[in-house]
Parts: C-alpha cells; sequence; structure tokens
C-alpha cells in the first residue's frame, strides 16, 4: 500500500508556481534569451503554505 505523504496546502499568492523565469529581452551569444529567476516571497519558493497556528489566550 502507498504511503502518502501529508497534503500542504497550495500557497494562495502564486497558486502552486512557486518559481518563474522572467524574460529581459536580450538576447545571448548563443541566440537564447537572458532571463531573471523571481521566487515567490510569501512561501520563499515551496508553493505550499503552512496552516496558520491557533491562538492561544494567556490570562483570565
Amino acid at each position: 500500500m502507498p504511503d502518502h505523504a501529508p497534503v500542504l496546502p497550495i500557497c494562495r499568492h502564486c497558486d502552486g508556481f512557486p518559481t518563474v523565469h522572467i524574460t529581459t529581452g536580450t538576447r545571448l551569444p548563443d541566440g537564447t534569451r537572458a532571463t531573471l529567476t523571481a521566487v515567490c516571497p510569501a512561501c520563499k519558493g515551496t508553493g505550499h503554505t503552512l496552516p496558520a497556528a491557533a491562538l492561544a489566550r494567556a490570562g483570565r
């Protein structure tokens, strides 16, 4: 029986696509395009977020 990993919620900011490559429009000598890599700041490139921690009430 396969062992499944727990399902983490998908990041709301990037919808599960945490890393994108953006073309700059510049061509390199071999003819390819120069790209920049951008990573989602909310999930830090994982595509998933951790559930929000429950608030604990202290005192009365």
